[in-house]
């Protein structure tokens, strides 16, 4: 595999949303499209994922072009995992109206052998076990970043952990960083998932920006400004893709080129929320990209 080429394991799905501004019935989601699609924007991307019949194949049509390898997305008979929620007025919170498990229920990730050569690997947020399949699966990746949430913290705590000892980069949002270290304070907690092993942890927070992390090192990126966001939904895995997809693309990990990198996974978050489903980033170019990272980067600067 090239030396950039990034590999993605995690959810597809099929959802039903509504938000203040609309409602869609049969959107495309799931962590692995939302990080593919954006992740895409620099560089190839194998995906691992399962989905039914009932998936949209225009959408892996739409991939395909995209430069991301489906290779590893296995379609089955059978119907793809669905999830449907509704935004409050303040879109920030959300209830979740039912979740259909579906073919996801028995996910087994299993990667194609040209995948296992992958330097640059993206565990998204999937049960921990399937993460340390996926990583077991890997020979010798240059680097490797997870994603969690508090289901996994509070049920699957101990596999969680032997994870977090063989990644490089945690993301997780602030609930979680309390959930996983019992911390209130940001940085004590910061330096309870250091120990645990991540080099670099990420904090998302949202229209609130972000953290980055390394040891003594502290770093904030603000979120784009957005004047009307439609649909959050997987505007953090988005902002995953953007951030993974320009790390890889570096040549050189470092504590500089991850800052640079969290501001275009704040690009890319921007773009997301911007309408329902993956809409927004099929129709975002490079020159979109460019002109809000030189916004962000601004904002943050002295000069």
């Amino acid at each position: 595999m090239k030396k950039d080429t990034v590999l993605v394991v995690g959810s597809v799905a099929i959802d039903d949303v509504e938000t203040p501004f609309g409602k869609r019935v049969g959107a495309v989601g799931g962590s692995a499209i939302y990080f593919s699609m954006a992740c895409s924007f620099f560089t190839k991307v194998c995906v691992v994922g399962i989905a039914g019949t009932d998936f949209p194949r225009d959408t892996i049509h739409a991939l395909n072009e995209r430069n991301v390898d489906t290779k590893g997305l296995v379609i089955q008979e059978g119907k793809t995992f669905r999830w449907g929620g509704k935004y409050h007025d303040n879109i920030n919170f959300r209830d979740t109206l039912y979740t259909e498990l579906g073919l996801f229920e028995k996910f087994d990730p299993k990667l194609p052998e040209e995948y296992r050569t992958v330097p640059f690997v993206f565990l998204a947020n999937i049960q921990p076990s399937l993460q340390l399949k996926v990583l077991n699966e890997v020979a010798s990746p240059r680097f490797v970043a997870c994603d969690t949430m508090n289901l996994w913290i509070d049920t699957a705590h101990d596999e969680l952990l032997k994870l977090l000892g063989r990644v490089n980069m945690l993301l997780i949002n602030d609930f979680e960083l309390y959930d996983l270290t019992g911390e209130y304070n940001l940085i004590k907690g910061l330096e309870k998932v250091h120990d645990l092993g991540p080099e670099y942890v990420v904090i998302k927070k949202g229209e609130n920006g972000a953290y980055l992390s390394s040891k003594g090192r502290l770093f904030f990126s603000p979120a784009y400004p957005v004047r009307k966001p439609v649909d959050p939904t997987g505007a953090g895995d988005s902002f995953a893709g953007g951030l993974f997809g320009f790390l890889a693309t570096t040549g050189r990990i470092n504590f500089r080129t991850l800052k640079k990198a969290l501001i275009y996974g704040s690009v890319f978050g921007s773009i997301c929320v911007e309408d329902f489903s993956i809409n927004n980033l099929l129709k975002a170019d490079h020159n979109l990209v460019e002109k809000r990272y030189r916004f962000l980067r601004n904002l943050v600067s002295l000069l």
